[in-house]
């Protein structure tokens, strides 16, 4: 592995336990109704808490014991058993501060696991092997958009920072898989995506110099990837017919397409 890349996942897994810190410093500094509602219907901020630590706990697994992990997905496939309402129904049982114990510990537990594993390595998911890189970067994507959900619970408004650049990497390179969950077919033309980063830098993907083109902040456009805003609020713009359909079926998150928001009152 050359040294850029083992620096490049050192950096992944720093984000990965930032993006946890500053999350969790969010729930220690306010006063936390954990079953209050969130934005995603039907989620409480007890519920999105789960959410990660389950996961964290089964990107773990996943990491460091692939045929376990598996094994037990063949399982959940048998009984019909829901990971997503099983890591629910775990929350909901036990107090509030045990539900943070759980996610700090899975958390961590993660971040020891990704310090030992080839980030070249493929590991399996719910869904296509993917490498360990790929698997810590759609971890941070996770905890900064369930983040959001929450934050918008407590009155917070969303944090940008260079850590949002893994949250529309996943949203631009998801781009086949938006298309193909809808049985759609992917236009021929190429799109740019150019981004103000949190920085005042740009962030752009694409071949550069085409007609079709997404632009606007990196903050506006990791909302929309991860379904936590509607369009008209935010500065996202897209020139071009396969750039605005691409627009209106981005999403960074595998699964079946989302319902999206509504726009803000």
């Amino acid at each position: 592995m050359s040294d850029d890349r083992a620096a490049a996942y050192i950096a992944l897994c720093a984000d990965l336990e930032a993006e946890h810190r500053s999350l969790a410093g969010v729930l220690a500094s306010a006063t936390v109704d954990f079953d209050a509602d969130t934005p995603a219907e039907g989620w409480t901020i007890r519920d999105q808490l789960s959410h990660l630590a389950g996961f964290d706990e089964a990107a773990t697994t996943s990491l460091s014991d692939p045929d376990a992990f598996r094994a037990e997905l063949a399982r959940r496939i048998a009984e019909g058993d829901d990971p997503i309402e099983g890591y629910r129904r775990r929350g909901r049982a036990g107090s509030a501060s045990s539900v943070i114990a759980w996610w700090a510990d899975a958390n961590r537990a993660l971040l020891d696991a990704a310090a030992e594993a080839d980030p070249r390595h493929r590991v399996p998911w719910y869904g296509p092997d993917m490498s360990v890189m790929s698997s810590i970067t759609a971890r941070v994507m996770e905890t900064w958009a369930h983040g959001v959900d929450i934050r918008d619970a407590l009155g917070v408004g969303p944090e940008a920072t260079r850590r949002l650049r893994h949250v529309c990497h996943i949203g631009v390179g998801a781009r086949p898989f938006a298309y193909a969950i809808r049985e759609m077919a992917v236009p021929d033309e190429p799109v740019d995506v150019v981004l103000d980063s949190p920085d005042g830098t740009t962030w752009s993907w694409g071949p550069g110099g085409a007609a079709d083109v997404i632009s606007g902040s990196a903050l506006g456009f990791a909302l929309l990837a991860t379904q936590r805003r509607h369009a008209d609020d935010t500065d996202v713009t897209a020139t071009g017919d396969a750039a605005r359909e691409w627009l209106g079926i981005l999403q960074a998150f595998a699964g079946p397409p989302g319902t999206g928001r509504a726009p803000l009152p």
